[in-house]
């Protein structure tokens, strides 16, 4: 009889597990995100908005890891290498990039605090604000704005970068973006790595941007429309474009050379004669000929 006593597994954490596995081996994209500073009431109205869509989880780890030894899928194993503290596990039908896009959809601006790193240039715009005259002026005037008094009011003469991408954010830029509404940053889950139950395919880059995906297509059509030009490649897109620079050549070309005008060749007086021979001879007939050779 073993002496060692065998620790026996609470009933609820067993639950736990075999809903995991079911989840892990039936859903299409495993999904997770850091929820690191999320507040609980953001967090219950993201998991509300997405219930239709997304099953949320925020299992303990060592739970989560025995369901994915228990799938027995070597893929889906690589899973726990990617799961730390502050983060949520998302099952899903949708695809993985889809998933991750709607993550972003629902996430909402927040406040800096001081020693945030900053995410992007965090500038304040020209123009007028609703701040009294007061320590107010001397605040902005900390952080390098320069301001003036118009109506009652405190108005930003010009616009200033007050914290740059990467840097550090100050406590005198907090208090400032905090009095003119400023919210840089943006909360809610981020993703981070995401499995494909389909093809089994783990995604290690998941990170979305719209906007930056937009702006490199715009540049990428714009490079393309201009080559295909170049090379003559006629479509929809590109034919009023063809034609345009055919228009062009066509001008460049006619100024080139000029308009030629074609002219009637004169002929020399040798062969004139020689055509007028020609044409009487052919005018004679024979009797012509014969009575001119009898006389």
């Amino acid at each position: 009889m073993d002496s060692k006593r065998k620790k026996q597994i609470p009933e609820s954490k067993l639950k736990i597990v075999k809903e995991l596995e079911d989840l892990l081996k039936n859903k299409k994209t495993i999904l997770i995100a850091s929820i690191k500073n999320l507040p609980a009431s953001q967090f219950q109205e993201i998991k509300k908005k997405l219930r239709d869509k997304v099953i949320i989880k925020v299992p303990k780890k060592n739970l989560f890891q025995r369901a994915v030894e228990n799938v027995k899928d070597g893929d889906i194993t690589q899973l726990k290498d990617y799961f730390k503290e502050n983060t949520a596990i998302l099952f899903s039908d949708l695809d993985s990039y889809g998933l991750a896009a709607e993550l972003l959809k629902n996430k909402s601006p927040a406040k800096a605090k001081a020693g945030q790193e900053a995410p992007r240039d965090i500038k304040v715009e020209a123009g007028p604000t609703d701040l009294p005259p007061g320590p107010a002026i001397s605040e902005l005037g900390a952080v390098g704005l320069q301001v003036q008094i118009e109506k009652g009011k405190i108005t930003i003469k010009e616009s200033k970068i007050i914290v740059k991408e990467g840097q550090k954010i100050s406590q005198a830029a907090v208090d400032i973006m905090n009095k003119l509404d400023i919210k840089p940053f943006s909360i809610g889950f981020i993703p981070l790595t995401a499995y494909d139950n389909e093809v089994k395919k783990l995604y290690t880059e998941i990170k979305i941007d719209s906007e930056e995906t937009v702006e490199s297509i715009k540049q990428a059509y714009g490079k393309s429309l201009a080559f295909a030009v170049e090379v003559g490649y006629y479509c929809s897109q590109t034919i009023s474009y063809l034609l345009g620079k055919a228009g062009m050549f066509g001008k460049a070309l006619e100024n080139l050379l000029g308009k030629v005008e074609e002219k009637p060749v004169e002929e020399t007086e040798t062969e004139k004669e020689k055509s007028k021979e020609f044409s009487e001879s052919e005018n004679q007939t024979p009797e012509n000929k014969s009575k001119g050779e009898g006389e």
